[in-house]
């Protein structure tokens, strides 16, 4: 395996601070991964590779440890997941799902175990153990499953680490998922069984044939059948589509006396009798030169496992010096991910599409002879833009390498020139939209042509999906197929036009009956009365104004008003944007006819307010839980953090609190502390709850400084934290 090479490096000789070069692609790759995390996580429909995403991560991570200062709060390599779909109920973990770091060479894992070592402190913990408990790294949909008694009482996706989708009842269908544990026990009062959903292939090929048979949507890749299932309100569809659960650890646990798992083995072979599955394969290895050959052995025989893998993982044993070793901000630092490189195949390109995007960027796409790749069938991929297609050197008719890491959509590597027909030519990009067949442009330094033309029907569509999608208004009920409609049939040419239709303007298509039309006219007038400035912003569609960067803008401006009137160094003056997003806002509200439809806006009472009250949270309707991307219970900060008692310090939970225990871990967080994962003479607070168990026997005898839930929320008082 070898290590995969940032794309992007800096040169550290004789520079004290940040380049200004540094600083834009630090940005641009917060805004890129942020993005991609939500395609992948939340939607189910990444534009990348896995491969291509752990390159922007890693070079990511490696601007923001040469200079601490361009990590920002909101981070991507602090974050681990990705947002939640709404029509599920949402509840907190008790105890946070965090994803892996990765490796991709012995000597990178070579370097996790030097870290490691440092994080042990064997000077205060004496000598670490060398054991690692090593399994296949599954490919699904990550859940917890809780226990009580020996009995299922709730299931959980991971969501994003800290809140997850309840899915209890499609849970119970999944055959492998016991409802009760196996055994006479005694069992642990509470446990969170921590897993993987998956499909195996050959389940998956049934299914999408079942699919093509009926007509309906096939998936791309087993992962996302998983996903689709499980998250399914109709409880009837999740059954009838075969699902697995595969146990790989333990969320939080209150063992019956003499009964505590005291390693990852013994907790793996604890399963295996209660009547889990467990990931093929697992095996405890007993040094580092062990796990090497294991995670070897695992890619070389990866096309033999019956479910998708990406990778292997390895897992210290020691579950007390998990515990001690603890977390990252996103990862834990006793466990990692062996990443594989990309299976790759070869197949003919037939022919190069090129589609017009909602900003009017034109992609061209790779139109593919079908070939299957990791169980997986693929017809098409992206070519990114001209300058990519130079640099491969592709044409139509060519026979070209394809690769798919972590089974989502592939990439083209490059042609097989051998087998290059006589009479192929390089392709030419249009410089007319195929679309509207207006001009288009390349502006200087950018890779993209773009259409400006604002009536370009491809453009048009795109924009006003956008405006009422869930990274929009997130307008329900109103999917992409009304759209098409009403835009293709002249009703609607702007996003303004939806606040304007009636009954009867909707009665006039077909399949539109009076009680859909009139939740559809419903929908809008609930999305225009409860729409924030920040939601507007974003669905406004600017180019490099996502989600994150509108909850930003409707915190720093009064309205739509005050935003088009901000000039670039106001605008650059905010945190994170820079000048390529402040020229874009710039260029957005120049435009006449953008201009126009806010003053449309006003007119239909689609007018919202943002700014900051004296307390740091949104003055309009957007409240600072919003801002912060927290549920209705998230805390509010309204004192510095910065000097408070709970500063910088370490803070565990342990024993049943009167509040979630992810809520309670948020609260520290929010009042500057870091919720850590064990005792160990670092530890700074225990805060206990009833039935502390055996952490709070080590806490007194280190000397750490207990508290119960009284003194804690006194604590965040004192920070200026309210629940």
């Amino acid at each position: 395996m070898k290590a995969v090479q940032n794309s992007f490096q800096v040169d550290i000789a004789g520079v004290s601070g940040p380049t200004a070069a540094e600083r834009e692609r630090a940005r641009f790759l917060d805004r890129e991964l942020t993005r991609h995390n939500y395609l992948y996580h939340t939607l189910d429909a990444p534009e990348i590779s896995d491969e291509e995403y752990d390159a922007l991560f890693r070079e990511l991570v490696a601007l923001e440890t040469k200079w601490p200062e361009l990590r920002t709060s909101h981070s991507p390599t602090l974050r681990v997941g990705g947002q939640l779909l709404t029509g599920l109920e949402k509840k907190d973990h008790r105890r946070r799902m965090y994803g892996l770091d990765n490796v991709f060479s012995v000597e990178e894992w070579r370097d996790f175990i030097a870290r490691m070592r440092r994080a042990w402190d064997e000077p205060v913990n004496g000598p670490m153990q060398q054991a690692f408990w090593c399994d296949p790294k599954l490919d699904g949909l990550a859940c917890e499953l809780v226990y009580e008694k020996g009995v299922l009482t709730e299931a959980l996706t991971r969501g994003d680490g800290v809140t997850g989708e309840v899915v209890t009842e499609a849970v119970r269908t999944i055959r492998t998922v016991p409802l009760r544990f196996c055994g006479d026990g005694p069992f642990p009062e509470l446990i969170e069984v921590r897993g993987e959903v998956v499909m195996l292939k050959a389940d998956f090929a049934e299914l999408n044939s079942r699919q093509v048979s009926l007509g309906q949507k096939v998936f791309a890749n087993p992962r996302n059948a998983a996903a689709g299932s499980l998250r399914q309100l109709d409880i009837s569809i999740s059954r009838s589509r075969r699902l697995h659960f595969l146990a790989y650890s333990a969320g939080e646990v209150r063992w019956p006396p003499a009964f505590e798992c005291k390693t990852q083995h013994s907790l793996m072979e604890r399963f295996a009798e209660w009547g889990f599955q467990t990931p093929p394969g697992g095996t405890l290895c007993r040094s580092a030169a062990e796990v090497e050959a294991y995670a070897e052995g695992v890619r070389a025989h990866r096309a033999e496992y019956p479910m998708e893998i990406d990778g292997a993982v390895a897992k210290h044993d020691d579950l007390e010096a998990q515990a001690v070793l603890g977390f990252t901000a996103r990862a834990p630092r006793f466990a990692i991910a062996f990443k594989f490189p990309a299976q790759q195949v070869e197949t003919i390109l037939r022919a190069i599409e090129v589609q017009v995007g909602r900003t009017g960027v034109l992609t061209p796409v790779a139109v593919l002879e079908p070939v299957p790749v990791g169980g997986v069938v693929v017809s098409r991929a992206t070519l990114h833009n001209e300058d990519e297609i130079a640099a491969r050197d592709v044409r139509v008719g060519d026979t070209v390498i394809i690769q798919r890491a972590g089974d989502v959509i592939p990439e083209i590597v490059g042609p097989v020139l051998g087998k290059r027909p006589p009479e192929s030519e390089p392709f030419v990009f249009p410089h007319d939209c195929p679309a509207c067949g207006e001009p288009v442009h390349r502006e200087p330094g950018q890779s993209a042509w773009r259409c400006d033309n604002l009536a370009c029907p491809a453009v048009r569509l795109r924009a006003i999906i956008h405006f009422v999608s869930q990274a929009g208004l997130d307008v329900q009920g109103i999917g992409k197929k009304w759209i098409a409609q009403l835009v293709e049939s002249g009703r609607v040419l702007s996003p303004a036009d939806l606040f304007c239709l009636r009954v009867e303007d909707l009665l006039q298509f077909e399949r539109m009956g009076e009680i859909l039309a009139g939740k559809f006219v419903d929908a809008m007038e609930e999305a225009r009365d409860g729409a924030t400035l920040a939601r507007l912003v974003s669905a406004l569609g600017i180019r490099h104004v996502g989600e994150q960067t509108a909850r930003l803008l409707a915190r720093s401006f009064a309205d739509l008003d005050a935003l088009a009137a901000a000039g670039a160094e106001e605008l650059q003056a905010l945190p994170d944007v820079g000048p390529e997003v402040a020229a874009s806002i710039r260029d957005f509200f120049a435009t006449p006819a953008n201009l126009a439809l806010m003053e449309r806006f006003r007119t239909l009472g689609l007018w919202p307010h943002g700014g900051q009250e004296k307390n740091g949270t949104d003055a309009g309707n957007e409240a600072g839980e919003a801002v912060l991307g927290e549920d209705e219970d998230a805390p509010r900060a309204s004192g510095n953090v910065a000097t408070s008692p709970l500063s910088d310090k370490t803070i565990l939970f342990t024993g049943t609190l009167t509040m979630p225990r992810g809520k309670a871990q948020r609260l520290a967080e929010r009042a500057g502390a870091l919720p850590v994962g064990g005792v160990s003479k670092k530890l700074d607070y225990l805060v206990v709850g009833d039935k502390p168990g055996s952490k709070l026997a080590k806490a007194q005898s280190l000397g750490v400084t207990v508290l119960d839930e009284a003194a804690f929320l006194r604590l965040l008082e004192e920070c200026g934290v309210t629940l």
